[in-house]
């Protein structure tokens, strides 16, 4: 008699083991999915940041006045952000001279480029609240104009 209990329960289990597994695996897999979609969204923009900080700093040094500098660093920082497939609108490009702001172009001068990039998360909704989540991206890079180069305009 207790043969015939033992073998009825036994049976009313069989392929429970695979729902569970396979829940299981669901439940781990998803957020774990999510969070390598993040990771290379971040990844895939401080690569860009940092080549378009690099790619505007050396287009300015090379500019041949001033006002050249700065529109050819822009489209330069353009075109490194638009090679990962991000728009350098999105973010904040600042270029600053030291050690006298207004001639960036003079012997003895640092060019500094800084770009500051929001990320947003990926599959967000923004049902839940404000705008959607982001994580910031920065990189700088700092060019020496040289001391012996003619001064530019």
């Amino acid at each position: 008699m207790t043969a015939g209990v033992r073998a009825s329960r036994t049976r009313g289990q069989r392929g429970t083991a695979l729902v569970e597994v396979t829940w299981l695996s669901v439940l781990l897999l998803v957020p774990l999915v999510y969070i390598v979609l993040a990771v290379f969204e971040v990844q895939r923009a401080a690569f860009a940041v940092s080549a378009a900080t690099r790619a505007a700093a050396r287009a300015y040094s090379l500019a041949p006045s001033q006002a050249a500098g700065g529109a050819r660093a822009r489209a330069a920082a353009g075109v490194a952000m638009a090679d990962q497939g991000l728009a350098l609108s999105r973010g904040t490009f600042a270029v600053s001279c030291r050690p006298t702001p207004g001639s960036c172009l003079s012997p003895g001068s640092v060019i500094d480029v800084e770009i500051s990039y929001p990320v947003v998360l990926p599959l967000v909704p923004d049902a839940l609240g404000g705008g959607a989540p982001s994580i910031r991206v920065q990189a700088g890079h700092r060019v020496p104009y040289g001391d012996y180069r003619e001064e530019r305009p």
